[in-house]
């Protein structure tokens, strides 16, 4: 015994003497290294998370004047508000669809918005560092999109009747746009859910969510400007200077949301949610806790 206790202390001091590195180095702090190794990883992922919302944030400013300035042919033309939600809502919606099927969306994931994040990170799908640097670059996001919007668009972005695309409440006040918010999240949420944790509809997740966010605009509008984002509402609250009743946009798309999937949990359980990709069905990899290959393999 003593003998094998000898040679073991020999083998460790060969070790050493060979590979010096291995007596001096110091591991990182454990919060530090997990941060530090998850921007190293995932940065990619961050920076299209950004780059996508900030491009949707461009597209709502651009057919925000394009169908709302005073000036626009468009709106001298039809007068009646709610039918032009119609082809704002459509723009969006296409807008929406095309960012979650580009080859960034199928990389990120395509959440675009913190509160659909932090709802997959507290259905263990998503790891903290992750969240917390998509959480970020979504908001980084929102409020580049609308920096480029304001550089090609002022002053007509600014003119109170497009004010850059702001989201407030409606005529009938912030708690009508608390619950309206809240109820389209909950919705979104559970149908995003339901889709993408198919197998054989997965792919038409993207689709879905596009034409909830094109009707909302069209229909839900009125009541609470339509977010869903928190971070779509300060991108252009931050220019705007317009806060008004903020924390329904940071409080009812969450709420919204973690009650969806505590109720689909609760009903389906669990092991049903397979990743936090809105789209899986394509060859990206995916930096999430993921279950889907196994369940499709």
């Amino acid at each position: 015994m003593k003998g094998d206790v000898t040679d073991r202390r020999a083998e460790v001091a060969t070790l050493v003497a060979d590979r010096p590195d291995v007596a001096t180095r110091a591991p990182l702090p454990r919060s530090e290294d997990g941060a530090l190794a998850a921007l190293r990883q995932h940065w990619p992922e961050y920076l299209i998370e950004a780059a996508g919302l900030g491009l949707f944030m461009v597209s709502a400013c651009l057919f925000a004047t394009l169908l709302e300035h005073p000036s626009s042919p468009i709106r001298q033309t039809v007068t009646d508000a709610m039918l032009r939600r119609i082809p704002m809502g459509l723009a969006m919606g296409v807008t929406a669809v095309a960012i979650i099927y580009s080859p960034w969306g199928q990389r990120s994931g395509a959440h675009l918005n913190p509160a659909l994040t932090l709802t997959f990170w507290r259905l263990g799908k998503v790891k903290a560092w992750d969240a917390v640097f998509y959480i970020a670059a979504q908001f980084a996001g929102a409020v580049s999109g609308v920096a480029v919007a304001a550089a090609v668009l002022d002053p007509r972005l600014a003119d109170p009747a497009v004010s850059y695309a702001v989201t407030v409440p409606g005529a009938s006040g912030a708690g009508v746009a608390f619950t309206a918010e809240l109820l389209i999240a909950f919705v979104l949420m559970i149908v995003v859910l339901t889709v993408s944790n198919r197998p054989h509809l997965n792919r038409f997740t993207g689709l879905f969510a596009g034409a909830l966010v094109a009707s909302y605009i069209v229909l839900e509008a009125p009541l609470s400007g339509m977010s869903l984002n928190p971070a779509r509402t300060v991108g252009s609250a931050v220019y705007a200077q317009v806060w008004t009743a903020l924390w329904v946009y940071f409080t009812a798309p969450l709420l919204g949301m973690l009650a969806a999937a505590q109720f689909y949990v609760t009903t389906r359980g669990p092991r049903t949610v397979l990743c936090a990709k809105l789209h899986h069905e394509n060859p990206q990899r995916c930096i999430f806790q993921c279950n889907y290959g196994a369940r499709v393999h």
